[in-house]
């Protein structure tokens, strides 16, 4: 018995669009935040020992947020491509379409849940 899809309509897509639109511009301006001309910004809190560990320490910490955020913005730019061109909602391995509740809890998704799970059970 095979279930019926819940298909995304145009309100979704316009509500997850703008959700999508707001975490990117929030995206970038984190970016914005921590670095400069695509570099991670280094901290200067002086030069004890004790001051150049935090240094080091918030670096590291700058570095692993700034390579989180750069994926999160390259999923939300594919995404928002997918819906200009009209493949968003459609699984890239199986070509059925992807449930409405799945794209709503996470709106760069590309594939379905049951793609995502075998791909997932083959790692």
């Amino acid at each position: 018995m095979t279930k019926e899809v819940n298909k995304i309509d145009k309100q979704e897509m316009e509500e997850i669009k703008r959700g999508l639109l707001e975490q990117k511009d929030q995206i970038l301006k984190d970016l914005k935040d921590i670095s400069t001309d695509e570099k991670v910004n280094f901290p200067n809190f002086g030069d004890k020992p004790d001051e150049n560990a935090q240094e080091i320490g918030e670096y590291t910490t700058n570095l692993a947020t700034d390579k989180v955020l750069e994926a999160s913005l390259k999923d939300i730019d594919g995404a928002l491509a997918r819906m200009e061109d009209g493949s968003y909602g459609i699984c890239k391995y199986c070509g059925q379409p992807i449930d409405v509740k799945r794209l709503k809890a996470r709106p760069v998704a590309s594939a379905c849940v049951p793609c995502k799970t075998k791909l997932q059970n083959n790692d």
